[in-house]
């Protein structure tokens, strides 16, 4: 929760460009979602659950925590309301204007009617719960109007009274509706709005006199069950969960808090939201995720500058990139770096008659992935293509088990692992009769995510890494064959007590009186362990500066636990991901970049990978993105535990990270352009 206010905060900062303050704004939303979904319907279930063995502290501590988190979230709420109100207000400075039902003028709303009769008629289907209709498959990403119908009569009684429930048709519009333009400016309707002003024509013919709509949405338990079923594989297993997700519990219901007792009562009670769930009464609108797509208006200048992924200055745009890594380790750093020159390796490794074999691991893939589409023109071509898709990554079930039946109809080795063991390690080897190369990064192989997320890949010849990320693969297939590995940190085999031994080390530096410290950057940090660790580590002396963007139980400052450890997050345009570590004591720096934050579900009950960083000229990069993070002023917060998220200012000129580091790998990039042209120049002459 603390984590997820940083990304609302960011959408209240004056300094970022309006839209994408709102673009924030739905991220919060997003974020929310899913930890509804995920987090709380864990505690949720903790709260439930009655049979034996039974313990009483547990479901108290649980009890304690949802009560808390309800009033984070109430307290967040008001303040996510805000924020939107003053970003509308600023947005009508700038001529776009968010309007409702009630505020169109004759044109606009003949436009509308316009819209209906073409398009949404066919898009709109009431339920009548008033008169029993089956709400069995609704979905909680869907957006719902709880429709209070009247009917008056001449009698001089009450009116009539029914009630009915529309799903907005988001899968056919988008949520917000751009009116025709009117002297320069800009007028944008909720999708919502548009289907309450269309009211009287949906209900046609059913006489009814009046009516009222509000806004509401729910969120559902996400948790897959895997029940075994006889001679029931793994795939089959997951296919039936995700389908019964959509049947899961309700664990959240966010509502217009103008919606009438009456209806709210009906509404509660068709949805099954019991004493347990969260009930959260807002504003008009609800599943604000779609800001993330709110439109653009034509108004680039109201988006952050844009930073177009450039070529890795150590790849020439011309040759083989296989023969590159022979020579040379190479680091990409997305979305800085353009995801391309890995799309690159794979598409010549497709075609080199050199290349026998292509091995790599798939946790997310894009919706047209470039990354599926070169694997299988390999397996055209003759080469063994292995992939490892993880069946269980959360939300992305049914697309991971489409494409990998696309990549099984091509002849592909698909791998899906085993129950309970989560891969989540990014790799990629390359067999060659030339010498084998391997891929190692901190994210996936998913070129969407590389225009978002920060991450960077190792591309290595080094013949110890390269062998043992063989071994990974091996190991995927056999996780229970005793494997060892001697240069990479393997989970859940070894990474645990490597990495409590790699912290050991510094303490004992520490306590000889030399240099110790630890640079790192990280997700997230929970493990009880590793935090018992540090804390040891900075009561023996050991320097520990750490970039952190999610969830740290870690509290700093503290005098005597804590007093050398200090955590800063950035939130800014790009998502932070990577994962770099870095050990400084007895004055010799150890390198690793991997896939694992420090969390017990990473350590213990998933494939992770960590690889060492050999090369000086990478091990320079890695650090200066560490510190060019620690340096930054104007989008770091301060990460104590107090939730308070205080923003990092240290009275120096303004440093953003992101845009610093953009302009480093712009001026690299410039500098060998510029070396290969007087390459090519002292070639010529000769």
């Amino acid at each position: 929760m603390y984590f997820n206010h940083r990304i609302l905060q960011e959408a209240q900062r004056e300094n970022v460009p309006l839209l994408e303050r709102l673009t924030f704004l739905g991220i919060y939303s997003n974020n929310l979602d899913e930890f509804f979904r995920v987090r709380v319907s864990a505690l949720r279930r903790v709260i439930e659950y009655q049979q034996e063995p039974y313990n009483p502290h547990v479901r108290n501590e649980a009890i304690q925590q949802m009560k808390l988190l309800n009033r984070l979230t109430k307290r967040y709420l008001k303040e996510f309301e805000q924020a939107f109100e003053k970003i509308k207000r600023l947005l009508q400075k700038e001529g776009i204007y968010l309007i409702d039902e009630t505020q169109l003028d004759e044109q606009q709303a003949n436009y509308i009617r316009h819209v209906y009769r073409n398009d949404l008629n066919s898009s709109t289907y009431p339920l009548m719960t008033s008169r029993g209709a089956r709400l069995n498959d609704l979905t909680d990403s869907g957006i719902y109007l709880a429709v209070k119908l009247f009917r008056e009569n001449n009698a001089g009684n009450d009116p009539a009274v029914d009630y009915a429930l529309i799903e907005l048709p988001t899968k056919e519009f988008d949520r917000f509706i751009v009116l025709p333009s009117q002297d320069g400016r800009t007028f944008i309707l909720f999708l919502d709005d548009v289907v309450r002003f269309c009211l009287p024509y949906i209900f046609a013919g059913l006489h009814y006199d009046r009516f009222e709509a509000y806004t509401f949405k729910f969120t559902r338990d996400a948790e897959i069950e895997l029940y075994s079923g006889l001679g029931e594989g793994l795939l089959e297993k997951i296919a039936r969960g995700v389908k019964n997700r959509k049947k899961g519990e309700p664990v959240r219901f966010v509502y217009d808090r103008r919606m009438p007792a009456d209806l709210l009562r009906h509404v509660k009670k068709k949805l099954k939201i019991d004493r347990y769930d969260t009930s959260d009464g807002g504003s008009r609108y609800h599943n604000m995720k779609d800001l993330m797509s709110f439109p653009s208006c034509g108004r680039d200048d109201l988006r952050f500058k844009p930073q177009p992924p450039l070529l890795a200055a150590t790849f020439a745009p011309y040759g083989s990139t296989l023969e590159m890594i022979r020579r040379q380790d190479h680091l990409l750093h997305y979305p800085y770096h353009s995801f391309s020159s890995y799309i690159r390796i794979l598409r010549e490794a497709a075609l080199s008659p050199e290349v026998k074999s292509i091995k790599t691991t798939v946790y997310r893939l894009a919706k047209n992935s470039k990354v599926v589409k070169a694997l299988i023109c390999a397996a055209r071509h003759g080469k063994n293509v292995t992939v490892m898709v993880e069946l269980m990554a959360r939300f992305d079930e049914s697309s991971n088990i489409n494409w990998s039946q696309k990549m099984q109809d091509e002849g592909i080795h698909v791998i899906f692992g085993v129950e309970g063991l989560k891969v989540h390690g990014k790799l990629t080897h390359i067999s060659s009769t030339l010498g084998d190369v391997a891929c190692i990064s901190t994210g996936n192989f998913h070129e969407g995510n590389a225009k978002l997320y920060t991450d960077v890949t190792l591309c290595t010849a080094n013949e110890a890494i390269v062998r043992e990320v063989d071994k990974v693969f091996s190991y995927i297939e056999r996780p229970y064959k005793q494997t060892s590995f001697r240069h990479l940190l393997v989970a859940p085999q070894h990474l645990r007590r490597q990495i409590l031994s790699l912290i050991n080390e510094e303490i004992r530096w520490a306590r000889q009186g030399k240099k110790a410290y630890i640079l790192a950057k990280i997700n997230h940090i929970t493990d009880e362990k590793i935090i018992e660790k540090l804390y040891e580590a900075s009561q023996a002396g050991v320097k520990m500066h750490f970039l952190v963007r999610g969830n740290c139980s870690l509290v700093t400052g503290v005098e005597g636990l804590s007093e050398n450890l200090e955590i800063r997050g950035i939130i800014d345009r790009y998502l932070e991901h990577s994962r770099i570590l870095i050990f400084g004591g007895g004055g010799r720096e150890r390198y690793y970049i991997g896939s694992a934050d420090w969390m017990p579900r990473n350590l213990d009950h998933r494939v992770e990978v960590y690889t060492p960083v050999y090369d000086p000229r990478i091990q320079a990069q890695l650090k200066l993105i560490i510190e060019y993070g620690l340096a930054d002023n104007v989008a770091a917060r301060i990460v104590d535990g107090s939730g308070e998220n205080r923003l990092y200012q240290n009275g120096q000129e303004a440093f953003r990270s992101q845009e610093k580091l953009y302009a480093y790998y712009c001026a690299q990039a410039e500098a060998e352009q510029k070396q290969r042209q007087q390459n090519s120049n002292d070639h010529a002459e000769k």
